[in-house]
């Protein structure tokens, strides 16, 4: 008996440690103070340019400190900012100013694909640091109070001076970005479209899904690397029912506890519409279904036509 308690003891003795030091190693305060500097990869259509690491943006402009309303914490925050449009100069030319739109993408998973004239209307900062020194993370009220780190650099927007952008939430907002890409929208995410003649309704909630919805989720394989596939090779559609769909795209947290999915934001502008015609989107993607061949993701098609820039 003593020695079978002398065994256990020891088992736990020498696995409590590890497992302390497996805690604090993945804690994200402790792999912001300790793992590798990360680069940010700057793209074009023609490839890499050029890879930086966050603390060489300030040979391309002057840093700055910025006060924002922090739309994950639902508080003002300050941070150490780099100006976006200056960086974008500096690393594209000015040329990215005519440009179709801009993806970032972040390492873990999330993709958004942003109009280039959002940054031409609103002022746009790469964020670096917390300006008061401390970790460079934020708890995730959006994701239930998830806390994560932020480097290489979290895109921020002075939604002070610019309240209209409240609105939107956080789609546009990403952190943990590793690579900033120029790109055409119709070439990158061809398989995104509506069927010809979809109506209005659709054709509105794929321009709703775009803004909202895509940074985390594929149609056709074509998006953000965050979550579900929702068209291929079953439609969510086809397997959700209709009011059910409804409710988790309004209150995901209603249906499953603990989800890591976001309520649609609450400050959108006739959120009732928008969560209907994203639905009527994503049924009308029933009958597209296609998958890219893997490989080919720089593959164009044909000419689709510029799309209006969302606010």
């Amino acid at each position: 008996m003593n020695k079978c308690f002398r065994t256990i003891t020891l088992y736990f003795t020498r696995l409590i440690p590890g497992v302390l030091l497996l805690i604090a190693f993945t804690h994200p305060a402790y792999a912001q103070a300790n793992v590798v500097e990360t680069l940010i990869e700057f793209k074009n259509p023609d490839g890499l340019i050029r890879s930086l690491k966050p603390a060489e943006l300030n040979t391309l402009a002057q840093q700055k400190t910025l006060k924002v309303f922090e739309v994950h914490e639902g508080r003002e925050r300050q941070y150490k900012v780099y100006p976006a449009q200056l960086v974008f100069d500096q690393m594209f030319s000015p040329s990215w100013r005519t440009a179709d739109e801009i993806i970032f993408t972040c390492q873990d998973g999330y993709q958004p694909s942003i109009p280039v004239a959002k940054f031409l209307t609103y002022d746009a900062y790469l964020a670096v640091a917390s300006a008061d020194n401390k970790p460079f993370t934020l708890s995730n009220a959006l994701q239930n109070h998830e806390v994560v780190a932020l480097e290489p650099a979290y895109l921020i927007w002075d939604n002070l001076k610019s309240p209209a952008l409240l609105d939107e939430g956080a789609s546009d907002m990403p952190y943990q970005i590793a690579r900033i890409e120029l790109v055409s929208f119709a070439a990158r995410f061809p398989g995104m479209f509506p069927p010809a003649g979809a109506s209005a309704e659709t054709r509105r909630g794929f321009l709703y899904f775009r803004k909202y919805c895509m940074a985390c989720h594929t149609i056709n394989g074509q998006g953000g690397g965050k979550a579900p596939e929702l068209n291929y090779p079953v439609s969510v559609t086809e397997y959700f029912k209709p009011g059910y769909l409804k409710q988790w795209i309004d209150n995901p947290a209603s249906l499953r506890y603990n989800t890591t999915m976001p309520a649609l934001a609450a400050a959108i502008p006739e959120r009732e519409k928008v969560i209907a015609e994203i639905i009527a989107y994503l049924t009308a993607m029933r009958d597209v279904k296609r998958m890219r061949p893997a490989g080919n993701s720089k593959e164009t098609s044909e000419k689709l036509p510029a799309l209006p820039f969302l606010r």
